[in-house]
């Protein structure tokens, strides 16, 4: 498949009714020669994003700094980011990356609250 016939494929699942589509050129194949390099994937993602009307884009392909991310999202490449690599590194990678970005977590349960690092004072509100 190339990239034209999967932005049809998501045309085609978003009428079905399909909730959200995630977008990964795959890699499953020594025979694929694929360049890794940060945000490798997400030309697909925003490829598939043009293609469909509302039906929400996922991209994926080595996302592991908050800036990439958020970047992705603020330029309508993608609606939503997979940071798989960076979650199995580090499990508290939203937490990293609020901080990273001046963000803070809301609703953050109690039990955590006392974890917040002291320079952080308005990480968990």
């Amino acid at each position: 498949w190339n990239v034209n016939e999967c932005a049809v494929l998501a045309q085609q699942l978003e009428k079905a009714g399909a909730a959200f589509i995630h977008v990964s050129g795959g890699g499953l194949t020594p025979e694929q020669k694929i360049e890794l390099a940060p945000g490798y994937q997400v030309h697909l993602a925003q490829t598939i994003k043009q293609a469909v009307d509302s039906l929400p884009v996922i991209a994926v392909g080595l996302i592991t700094e908050p800036e990439l991310a958020s970047g992705i999202i603020v330029s309508g490449q993608a609606d939503m980011v997979a940071i798989g690599r960076g979650m199995l590194y580090d499990p508290r990678w939203p937490w990293h990356a609020a901080a990273a970005l001046g963000v803070s977590i809301a609703d953050t349960p109690r039990q955590y609250l006392r974890c917040q690092p002291h320079r952080l004072k308005n990480l968990f509100i």
